[in-house]
């Protein structure tokens, strides 16, 4: 889930390489939280215009994520 995470933030951004992913540990209920964290100028191009594309990323990780009975969310840092 992880490198999927990245794998879709680094083909938006301009500096792929500041991409990181921060894992929280799984709550009570099971859910997985990915802090996703980008380069300060790529903070547009990965949120979009009224968070569309961070939106979109969401529901990509919680569809991967229903293939294995995960729960995830993920937040942009």
């Amino acid at each position: 889930m992880e490198k999927l995470l990245v794998t879709i933030a680094q083909g938006l951004v301009e500096h792929p390489e500041a991409v990181a992913v921060q894992v929280d540990e799984p709550s009570e209920d099971g859910s997985v939280v990915y802090h996703l964290h980008v380069a300060e100028d790529d903070m547009g191009r990965v949120i979009g215009k009224q968070g569309r594309i961070a939106k979109a990323i969401r529901v990509v990780m919680r569809a991967a994520a229903t293939r294995t009975n995960d729960k995830v969310s993920v937040e942009i840092d």
